[in-house]
């Protein structure tokens, strides 16, 4: 009786658990078995694996073969089992002879002649086996994907031929293959000089990148609400390699790969108003990642906000929080990141504008109100952009380019790192009250700023971020007077409401 084990990983979220194939042949009637919980996939591998054995030359025996996938309470699901089921009945049946295999961890969906097809979610299969110094054997089509993990250390294989002659040491396979970067044909990019006029949208959005927080524009139709949020991601730094790699993975979660050309580049997503709960959160039966999970470490782009269902909305308020998402379902519980930022767009009433008086108070406040006041209150800047004027609109003076707000946006993002070591959006209370110190007379003028405009704990403290943040684009190591007047400014959406009760 012969038994191999062979390391593979399965896919939970982002995470990557180890799975041990085990492989026992036995003296019996021939019969081929899976069990640890394998759903319909993983059971439909045993043709996979046999016809892919036989038609690459091995033997395929002619004995009882029991496979164990351990552990046994974790759900197996696809065809990224295949390899490393095939890879065991090799080892036990004598025809692979390798006493490094406990240090390499197999990877691939088999076709029927032999070849190996891409599997998804390779990215964090890959990540967690840099992190235990294990060499992974990974489909070709998957391989460029996986190089983006610099540390890690693997092999590209086309077919079951190739990992046998490299693990009998007849035809060592290359490892870590290097990409070049493949050049693209030019694609016309967005930048904040294509927006005329709107000075104090550019300003919130330039204190948005610098500080990682939400914002909310309102204004009628045609003010520039879009363009300005399509372009704010041309003007926030670039992603850590870390923090790409977290995106990548999500990515690969849902068979989107992501490029060598892209993949430092932050995402934006804009889903449609129509869109589902589950859409924007993600879940299903078999959890999947949704828009904000996708916008990690990006951009969420919610446009004409009070048409979302405001149930859609509010769910969104516990990941604003927390920076992550976890789906909770009978059979399992997944978490997913969500460290994204919001950037909203709306109309201030249903027919377009709140002055153009086709709408009543009443009936602006009623459309208004499909936005939730929790929901509301963790969004640190409200601002309201006004109709252009002809003369801003036919003006030809040159206005400022994505880079060279770009600049301004690092040097103040560097100057809160080495202050703090994070953006200010993230600062816990405690932080604030070290980071954000007032003095006496400022603390006074805020007190009673907050008082009159009714702020909520919450909004108080995204204030003081606010004002944290535009002193940091002054490159100041204290928040003045007038940081703190400039944050309270951007409050549009409550003075508003305010407006709207006092009829």
């Amino acid at each position: 009786m012969s038994l191999a084990k062979i390391l593979t990983r399965a896919q939970v979220g982002v995470k990557a658990p180890k799975v041990t194939v085990e492989v026992h042949l036995s003296n019996g009637l021939p019969a081929f078995v899976i069990v640890g919980l394998p759903e319909t996939s993983v059971k439909e591998s045993k043709e996979r694996v046999r016809s892919a054995l036989v038609n690459s030359g091995f033997l395929f025996p002619d004995q009882r073969i029991t496979v164990n996938l351990a552990p046994a309470d974790l759900p197996k699901e696809g065809g990224r089992y295949d390899l490393a089921i095939a890879i065991g009945i090799l080892v036990a049946s004598g025809q692979i002879q390798n006493t490094e295999i406990s240090n390499f961890e197999f990877f691939g969906e088999l076709a029927l002649s032999g070849e190996l097809s891409a599997i998804t979610a390779i990215l964090p299969s890959v990540m967690a086996a840099a992190q235990e110094n294990h060499v992974t054997y990974i489909p070709k089509d998957n391989d460029q994907l996986a190089s983006l993990v610099s540390q890690s250390n693997r092999k590209s294989v086309t077919s079951l031929q190739e990992i046998w002659l490299d693990l009998q040491g007849q035809q060592s396979l290359p490892l870590n293959i290097a990409y070049d970067f493949i050049s693209e044909e030019p694609i016309e990019q967005l930048d904040m000089s294509d927006v005329k006029g709107q000075k104090i949208a550019k300003r919130v959005l330039e204190i948005a990148a610098a500080g990682g927080h939400n914002l909310l524009f309102l204004g009628p139709p045609g003010t520039g609400k879009s363009m300005l949020a399509q372009r704010i991601p041309t003007i926030m730094p670039q992603m850590t390699t870390q923090q790409a790699l977290e995106t990548a993975a999500v990515y690969s979660l849902v068979g989107q790969s992501v490029t060598h050309q892209n993949w430092l580049n932050r995402p934006f997503r804009s889903p449609h108003h129509t869109c589902s709960a589950v859409a924007l959160v993600g879940g299903s039966s078999n959890p999947k990642p949704g828009e904000i999970s996708l916008a990690h470490n990006g951009i969420l782009f919610l446009d004409e906000l009070p048409e979302f269902d405001r149930k859609v909305l509010d769910s969104l308020r516990t990941p604003m929080e927390t920076g992550e998402v976890t789906i909770s379902r009978a059979a399992r519980q997944v978490d997913f990141p969500a460290n994204f930022q919001l950037v909203a767009a709306l109309n201030p009433s249903p027919t377009g504008h709140h002055s153009d008086k086709r709408a009543t108070p009443d009936q602006v406040l009623k459309y208004l109100s499909k936005v939730s006041g929790p929901f509301l209150d963790r969004i640190d800047l409200q601002v309201e952009l006004p109709r252009l004027t002809t003369e801003e609109l036919q003006s030809t003076q040159p206005e400022e380019s994505s880079a060279e707000i770009r600049i301004r946006v690092e040097k103040a993002v560097q100057f809160a790192y080495r202050r703090q070591g994070k953006n200010n959006v993230s600062l816990s209370t405690k932080e604030l009250q070290l980071h954000c110190a007032l003095s006496e007379a400022d603390s006074i003028f805020l007190g009673k700023a907050a008082d009159k405009l009714a702020l909520s704990p919450r909004s108080y403290h995204k204030v003081l971020k606010v004002a944290r943040t535009i002193a940091d684009l002054n490159l100041q190591e204290e928040i003045d007077l007038a940081s703190l007047k400039e944050a309270l400014s951007y409050r549009a959406f409550e003075r508003l409401l305010a407006q709207l009760t006092a009829y």
